[in-house]
């Protein structure tokens, strides 16, 4: 870490420049080193977006270990099955706690084949997946993105984002790479949020679609310093963009996966309104090509090796294509198309369709068994005021082919979903 004197994070009332957390890393480092933690281990972690996370981040490549940065919302038993998995058996809370140090030398920087971070995906249609993950990959990862982004020198970049997702664990990577300074929230909280941004403080922060819409209810109308908003996680509805371009937020479609350590194609800051509705270019760096059956393939330097098939390209299981232009548009997991009297239905599409309606928050659509249509496409709504299944239907069927409409409507009062925001289909119920 260089760029001794800049501000490195801001934690709440606390800041600490790089010169600061280079000298924690390497006192946390040989408390690490005094507990048995050395070449190769994997230390798992709660922690969540602070200076205590940053610090054991940066102090453990300088032992050859690597970080497993856990969900504090898993149960037990998936706690347990991910340590196991990961071959992590020690969980820290706090890696500055007094203890015994040992003088070992330490690494001047992370080798960068060797594994760094562990990352589980979101396991949204099945079980969560282990993800390697090299200081290589972070660190083209964070060069593609500075060079689709840009950098400036007083960027400040809201880490909101659980920093057991890439999205949250990849700012404070980047901001180390750049020499800017990350800001940290140990999760989201739109107020909280929507004074920063409003306040000036930030000048880039990555959201899901969700996380957008819980700042327009907080009230959130402009953000004086702000540059580019990220807004990752799925398909942004259209209704999510607008609202941003009404008030002149910069909302930058991206596309990224756990595999790929964050950003594989991005709308650049002055395409945010142009390409709006598509995840934007690839970044440089990122090759793409689709299937004929129109499945994403990808490759580069940021892709985790391991994840890589027998034809060198990571298969990423969602569908879509890239126009003349080159810009990539997603239409969504290829799990979850519906195949409804022998039509093909994108779950995505009709969910963005739905929540275009004033009254619906939320929408989720499945294919459910049915006798007469093979599965039937059904929906699962939170609503803001009571709408009727007619009504909904009627608003659909101006915007949708008639076999995409919901044979079904169904009202809950929230919907499952990852702390990163993503939504669970396989945890809602019939």
């Amino acid at each position: 870490m260089g760029h001794s004197e800049k501000v490195a994070l801001v934690d709440g009332a606390r800041r600490l420049t790089y010169g600061d957390l280079a000298t924690k890393a390497a006192l946390a480092a040989r408390r690490l080193a005094a507990r048995g933690v050395g070449p190769g281990a994997r230390v798992a972690t709660l922690l969540p977006a602070s200076v205590e996370f940053a610090v054991l981040m940066h102090a453990l490549p300088l032992l050859g270990a690597a970080l497993v940065p856990l969900s504090d919302r898993l149960t037990s038993a998936e706690r347990r099955w991910r340590c196991e998995d990961a071959g992590a058996r020690v969980v820290l809370d706090d890696p500055l706690e007094d203890g015994p140090e040992e003088d070992v030398a330490l690494r001047l920087e992370p080798d960068p084949g060797a594994p760094h971070t562990v990352l589980y995906t979101s396991g949204t249609t099945a079980q969560p997946k282990r993800v390697e993950l090299t200081w290589a990959n972070h660190r083209a990862s964070a060069l593609a993105s500075a060079e689709r982004l840009g950098v400036e020198p007083d960027d400040a970049w809201l880490c909101c984002l659980p920093v057991h997702h890439v999205g949250g664990l990849a700012i404070l990577l980047r901001s180390a790479v750049y020499g800017t300074t990350a800001v940290l929230h140990p999760r989201f909280d739109a107020e909280r949020v929507a004074a920063a941004l409003g306040a000036g403080e930030i000048t880039l922060v990555s959201l899901v679609a969700t996380m957008v819409r819980r700042l327009a209810e907080a009230g959130l109308d402009s953000a004086p310093r702000l540059r580019g908003a990220l807004v990752g996680g799925g398909p942004v509805p259209r209704g999510v963009l607008e609202w941003g371009a009404d008030r002149g937020l910069p909302l930058i479609q991206t596309y990224g996966m756990t595999e790929t350590a964050s950003q594989i194609a991005t709308l650049g800051v002055e395409e945010a309104l142009e390409g709006r509705g598509s995840a934007g270019r690839p970044l440089a760096g990122v090759e793409l090509a689709v299937t004929e059956e129109g499945e994403i393939l990808v490759q580069g330097a940021m892709v985790a090796q391991g994840t890589l098939a027998a034809d060198g390209w990571l298969h990423t299981g969602d569908s879509g294509r890239i126009d003349a232009e080159g810009f990539l548009w997603v239409d969504g997991r290829i799990a979850n198309v519906i195949v409804t009297g022998g039509e093909n239905v994108a779950a995505e599409e009709v969910e963005e369709a739905l929540v275009a309606h004033p009254a619906v928050a939320e929408a989720a659509v499945l294919g459910r068994p049915d006798p007469e249509w093979g599965e039937a496409v059904t929906a699962y709504v939170v609503l803001i005021r009571p709408a009727s299944n007619e009504e909904l239907a009627a608003f659909l069927r101006d915007r949708l082919a008639s076999f995409k409409v919901p044979k079904g409507f169904h009202r809950r009062a929230l919907l499952p979903r990852t702390p990163g925001g993503k939504l669970v289909r396989r945890e809602i119920d019939p």
